[in-house]
């Protein structure tokens, strides 16, 4: 009787060993650290009450194509290993929101944008670092941000992150959705209620039968094999007070430098002025010029109102093309 009683504990014990270790994308993470990371971390999104999308979108898995089964707040994750000269156990976090359509100018089907986060462990716990939000990423438009996880409040939790409506770009701040060549405007605003957090896996070797991750129409796949936390961002970022957000591609948007977020900057984000419009009223010939002179008024503060900036860049929109169409 004692070995029978025994036995089926051992087999129990054994068979949840096994399922912790698994590690169906063969990154060296187990499946079952990769879904607490991602529980633990996932940002409290606000999303536009009237997106034209309605919600971010599960896709129909198993499936070579990106086929919207649900507008339900499905959000896509993704965890990988990261190697550091300290032999410190980082990992880099990635949270996607998909959406059915871009609904705003030079609109498009599909639309696959993003939020990252790079923790570390601290004994069995694990504490974010940095956080980045991708806004019209590789377009002249790029307004995307990183920064230290204790600016944020959000060191063991997920940050809050604001999606503006209809583009879907990602803000660590909501007084930063006017930034994005200014068509961004963060209005009515919800709390998105999120139906749960599904792995991705790699590009290669998905899970949960995300092989949509590889469809033609978005940039998923690219945006699933780079690191949002490269070595120069992060420099620059820890150079600046604890107080800041920072821009990810300074020079790259319209508004130069860094965003001020502390009390003593706050005044900077509603500034725009008189200069700021003389100088976007001259540039008339192309959207670059307009963002370089910008970002030379506003002197590297986020500067411009909505109203101004969309004034200047509607005097360019012939030359803008497909230059602005953000992804």
């Amino acid at each position: 009787m004692r070995w029978a009683l025994v036995f089926p504990i051992a087999l129990c014990a054994g068979s949840r060993a096994q399922t912790a270790s698994v590690d169906s994308d063969g990154d060296g993470l187990s499946d079952a650290l990769e879904q607490r990371l991602l529980e633990q971390f996932v940002p409290a999104f606000k999303i536009g009450a009237h997106d034209c999308a309605v919600q971010p979108a599960e896709f129909a898995p198993n499936l070579k194509l990106a086929r919207v089964q649900a507008e339900n707040g499905t959000i896509y994750g993704q965890a990988f290993p990261v190697r550091t000269a300290s032999g410190a156990r980082e990992v880099e976090l990635h949270f996607y929101h998909l959406w059915s359509y871009d609904c705003g100018p030079h609109g498009h089907p599909l639309d696959a944008e993003h939020v990252a986060v790079l923790v570390r462990a601290s004994g069995e716990k694990w504490k974010a670092l940095y956080w980045y939000a991708a806004a019209h990423e590789q377009t002249v438009c790029d307004v995307s941000q990183i920064a230290r996880a204790s600016t944020l409040h959000a060191e063991s939790k997920g940050a809050s992150v604001w999606v503006s409506p209809d583009k879907h770009a990602s803000y660590l701040d909501a007084r930063l959705c006017s930034a994005g060549c200014g068509a961004d405007r963060c209005v009515q605003m919800m709390p998105l209620s999120i139906e749960r957090v599904v792995n991705l896996g790699e590009v290669g070797h998905s899970m949960n039968g995300a092989e949509f991750v590889r469809a033609q129409g978005w940039m998923l796949t690219q945006k699933m094999q780079q690191s949002n936390f490269p070595g120069e961002p992060i420099m620059r970022l820890e150079q600046l007070p604890e107080t800041e957000i920072a821009w990810f591609h300074p020079g790259r948007h319209p508004m130069q430098g860094v965003i001020g977020i502390s009390a003593a900057t706050e005044g900077a984000i509603g500034k725009g002025g008189s200069e700021t419009t003389e100088s976007l009223g001259k540039a008339t010939e192309s959207t670059s010029d307009a963002i370089s002179v910008a970002g030379e008024s506003t002197g590297g503060a986020l500067g411009t109102s909505y109203r101004k900036t969309t004034h200047a860049l509607g005097k360019s929109v012939e030359a803008v093309g497909k230059a602005i169409r953000a992804r």
